[in-house]
Formats: structure tokens, C-alpha cells, sequence
């Protein structure tokens, strides 16, 4: 079988006191390919998004760090991320109307009545059989990804992973498995 090789983006915002601190990924609107319902078929990859966040959490306790916590929010808005990608072909934190990746999270994961609230997150793509320890590995490789999985920061975390066929778009009509984790805290 062709082997995708796999992209990954990453991408943190940390609010404290209702004020910016810092934000790694400005997004821009995205062109998006035309794509018809009936020609894809999209399947949620429920085995991949527990593996990973299973395997994301012993490599932080392996590194002395709690584990994040499974959130249902945070794994809800990371599978309708990699589906509306799948959808639309294309790999980007912003939304297809240029909405930062934050903002999407927020309406999931709402700071409202939380003192500190902080984001982050790991987009990654590849072959139909994209493993957990892949994702993993190359995740880790790369120094904003590596700090989304080991940031003291967040306590909470939620995948989403689903696989297309055909890909449209950036994934060139190849079967592609297209994962998201959502990494989050919230301090009252």
C-alpha cells in the first residue's frame, strides 16, 4: 500500500485574566477544494483516538507529568476538526473561515468563568494504517508538538481521528487517516 508521509502542525494559546499571552499559529482564511458528500466516505477511527491519547499519557508519566484527563469536549471538537479537513481537504488549525483554532475549541471548552484557560494542539495525516506510536513519534520530533505532549500546562486532552476515501485535496485522493488532539486547562 502507498505510505503517506505524515504532516503534522501544532499549534498553543494561553489566555490568563481575559488577556492574550501568547499564541503560536495565526490562522488565514483557507481555499477549499469543491467537495461533494457522496464521493467521500468518512469513518471515525475510535481504536486510534484511544491508543493515542493512551500512549500521550505514558510518555508524560514516563517523563514525571501527570496524565491529561479524557475530555469528552475536547474529543468532540478534535474529531469534528479532522472530519470537516477530511471533508475539505485541507490541513490547517484554522477553520475554512479562517476561525482560529482557539476560538473552535472555546466554543467546546468555554473559559467563562475560569480565571486562566489555556489550548493547545497537534494536527497529523497519513496512510489508512497511521499507527498510534507513529503519530506519536513524529509528533515528538518536532519542538511545538513535543511541547503540546509534554506542557505542564494541560490537564485535559481529546482525540479525533477519522479516515477518509478518496482524500480530497491536499490528501491527492488517497485514503488518508487524519488525527487531531486537543490539549487543554481550565483554572477557576
Amino acid at each position: 500500500m502507498h505510505r503517506v508521509r505524515s504532516p503534522t502542525c501544532a499549534a498553543v494559546l494561553t489566555l490568563a485574566c481575559g488577556a492574550l499571552v501568547s499564541a503560536a499559529s495565526a490562522g488565514s482564511p483557507v481555499i477549499l477544494p469543491q467537495a461533494t458528500a457522496e464521493s467521500q466516505v468518512l469513518t471515525r477511527v475510535w481504536s486510534l483516538e484511544g491508543e493515542l491519547l493512551t500512549a500521550v499519557n505514558r510518555f508524560r508519566a514516563a517523563h514525571g507529568l501527570r496524565r491529561l484527563r479524557p475530555s469528552a469536549r475536547l474529543r468532540a471538537v478534535a474529531a469534528r476538526h479532522s472530519a470537516e479537513m477530511a471533508r475539505f481537504g485541507y490541513f490547517d488549525h484554522a477553520s475554512p473561515d479562517g476561525t482560529a483554532f482557539w476560538r473552535r475549541l472555546a466554543r467546546y471548552y468555554p473559559s467563562r468563568g475560569y480565571r486562566s484557560w489555556s489550548v493547545g494542539e497537534n494536527l497529523e495525516y497519513g496512510s489508512p494504517a497511521l499507527r498510534a506510536a507513529e503519530v506519536l513519534e513524529d509528533w515528538l520530533r518536532s519542538p511545538p508538538h513535543r511541547a503540546n505532549v509534554l506542557s505542564r500546562r494541560f490537564r485535559d486532552g481529546g482525540v479525533g481521528a477519522v479516515f477518509v476515501a478518496p482524500g480530497q485535496g491536499v490528501y491527492d485522493g488517497l485514503p488518508t487517516t487524519i488525527v487531531t488532539l486537543d490539549v487543554g486547562l481550565r483554572r477557576r
